[in-house]
C-alpha cells in the first residue's frame, strides 16, 4: 500500500508530460498534407464547420486542427491569444496551450491531492498553476524576442540606409536586410518581404509586422516610411536620424534598468523570503506547517498574506516602472 501514491504520482507525472510532448511537438507533414486536401476540398463542398474553419484560418493564418477548435470553444479571447503565441516566433497554436494548461492543472491538483491537500485547495492551485505557466512561459519568450529585435533593429536600419545609397529600391533593400541579418529581425524582414511577393502592399505588411509584434521602435519605423511615401524627401537620411534615436533610446532604458537593479533586487529578495521560509520549516517540521492545508483558519489567513503581498509587488512594479 505505500507504493500505491508514488506509483500514482509517477503515473500522473508521464501523463501529465505526454501531453506537454505531444502539444509542443512539431508540425507533421503527413497531417499537413491532408489539411492542404482538405482546404482544397472545401472550396467546393460545404460543411457544418466551415464557418468555423473560416475563422480559425483567420486567426491563425493556417488550417485548425481538432485541439485548436476545442480550444476555440473552451479558451476566452483567442485571437488575442493567438496574437501573443504569433510574438513569440514559435509554430505555437492555441490547441498546443489548451493540452499545456490541461495538462500542467491536472498534474498538479493530483501531486498536491497526493500530498494530503484539501480537494479544493488542490483544484484551485492546480487551475491556477495551469493557468499561469504557459501564460509565465509565452510572456518570457515574448520578451527574450522582443528584446532580441530591439537590440538588432538599429543595424537593420543602417543597412537599410547603405543600401538606399547605394541605389537599391526599398522593396529591394529589405529583402537584403531579411537575408543578411540574423535573429527575429531578419525573420520579420523576411516575412514583409513575401508579403509583398504575393500582392500586398508594403504600407499593409509593414503595419501587419508592426501589430504582431508590438514594439514602438517598429511602429516608429513604420509612420516613418508611410510619411516618407506621402510627402517625399530623402528616406536615406531619415532613416538614418531615427536609428540614431532608437539607439540612444535604447542606451537610455540600459541606463535606468542599471539604476533600478537595486530596488529590483531588494523587491526579488523580500518577495521570496516568506515561501523561502516556509519550505524550509515544511522540510524541517512538515507537521507543524500541515495545517496551512486543512486549517480554515489558517488558509484564510495565508490567502490574505498573499493578497498583500500581491498588493505590495504590483506598487513597486510601479515605482520602479518608467516610460521612455
Amino acid at each position: 500500500m505505500p507504493m500505491l501514491p508514488l506509483l500514482l504520482i509517477a503515473l500522473g507525472a508521464l501523463m501529465a508530460l505526454g501531453m506537454i510532448l505531444f502539444a509542443l511537438a512539431g508540425p507533421s507533414a503527413q497531417k499537413a498534407g491532408t489539411r492542404r486536401l482538405a482546404a482544397v476540398r472545401e472550396r467546393h463542398t460545404a460543411s457544418p464547420g466551415s464557418a468555423i474553419e473560416a475563422q480559425m484560418r483567420r486567426i491563425t493564418g493556417r488550417s485548425a486542427t481538432k485541439a485548436d477548435l476545442a480550444a476555440m470553444r473552451l479558451l476566452p479571447n483567442v485571437e488575442q491569444l493567438q496574437k501573443r503565441l504569433n510574438m513569440t516566433g514559435k509554430a505555437w497554436t492555441v490547441g498546443q496551450y489548451g493540452f499545456a494548461t490541461v495538462g500542467i492543472a491536472l498534474f498538479a491538483a493530483v501531486a498536491l491531492m497526493l500530498k494530503g491537500a484539501p480537494l479544493l485547495l488542490a483544484l484551485l492551485l492546480g487551475l491556477a498553476l495551469g493557468a499561469g505557466i504557459p501564460h509565465v512561459v509565452v510572456g518570457k519568450v515574448i520578451k527574450r524576442r522582443v528584446a532580441k529585435f530591439t537590440a538588432k533593429f538599429p543595424d537593420a536600419i543602417e543597412l537599410l540606409v547603405r543600401g538606399l545609397r547605394s541605389g537599391l529600391p526599398i522593396s529591394e533593400t529589405m529583402q537584403v536586410v531579411g537575408a543578411e541579418v540574423p535573429g527575429p529581425v531578419g525573420e520579420e524582414f523576411r516575412s514583409v518581404s513575401d508579403k509583398m511577393k504575393i500582392g500586398r502592399s508594403m504600407d499593409v505588411a509593414l503595419q501587419e509586422t508592426a501589430d504582431r509584434l508590438g514594439t514602438p521602435e517598429f511602429q516608429f519605423f513604420v509612420i516613418t516610411i508611410a510619411i516618407q511615401r506621402e510627402t517625399g524627401g530623402n528616406l536615406a537620411e531619415t532613416l538614418q536620424n531615427l536609428a540614431t534615436v532608437l539607439r540612444q533610446r535604447g542606451q537610455m532604458k540600459l541606463k535606468i534598468k542599471a539604476m533600478s537593479s537595486e530596488s529590483k533586487a531588494s523587491a526579488y529578495i523580500i518577495g521570496a523570503l516568506p515561501f523561502i521560509v516556509f519550505a524550509l520549516i515544511y522540510m524541517i517540521n512538515p507537521p507543524y506547517m500541515a495545517g496551512f492545508f486543512s486549517d480554515v483558519r489558517l488558509m484564510t489567513v495565508g490567502g490574505g498574506g498573499f493578497v498583500w503581498m500581491g498588493i505590495g509587488a504590483f506598487i513597486m512594479s510601479k515605482m520602479i516602472s518608467f516610460e521612455i
